[in-house]
């Protein structure tokens, strides 16, 4: 099955791009509403799954990004030398998932919720991309708030925070 017009200036723009692109970029890039833009967007992301394909688009805070089909992820490894990613610590983890729940949310919060300094945990998950400053406070001392970012979003799978499990509680 061939692409239409749309669709094949969509793919052009995404893997040109390299990023995540807005859905009213694209709407407007290539003259058509936003609701036309992402059925385009769904056709193709379609089409690569009919196909098998190689690439994938994925959905991060309402913009696409074209990406490697994460089933092939151990032939790009074994061909580029890639290292695999390391898998998070159990306290990145937990930092992390504070984080996520309660963004924006003050490093003093994190420190309140798990009972231990936090400023390892949170220095690293920003250095990793995962986490980033999201503005200060309105409070003595102005301190930072921090939520996650679109790498978060990307590496666990989620096109938005709204995507979230929910979160049990404990009685």
């Amino acid at each position: 099955m061939k692409l239409t017009k749309e669709q094949s200036a969509v793919e052009s723009i995404l893997f040109v791009a390299g990023e995540p692109v807005k859905e009213a970029v694209l709407a407007e890039a290539i003259g058509v509403s936003a609701s036309e833009a992402r059925a385009i967007v769904a056709g193709i992301k379609a089409k690569y799954t009919e196909e098998r394909r190689g690439m994938d688009i994925v959905e991060v805070n309402g913009a696409y990004q074209m990406c490697t089909n994460i089933d092939n992820f151990e032939y790009i490894r074994k061909a580029c030398g890639a290292a695999p990613k390391k898998p998070l610590s159990q306290t990145l983890m937990e930092t992390l998932a504070i984080i996520a729940y309660n963004q924006p949310v003050t490093k003093a919060r994190i420190e309140n919720i798990r009972g231990v300094n936090a400023d390892h945990a949170v220095n690293k998950l920003v250095e990793l991309g995962l986490v980033t400053e999201k503005g200060r406070l309105d409070a003595p001392g102005k301190p930072i708030l921090f939520g996650a970012t679109d790498e978060f979003l990307k590496r666990f799978g989620l096109s938005s925070a709204a995507q979230l499990p929910p979160l049990e509680r404990a009685l």
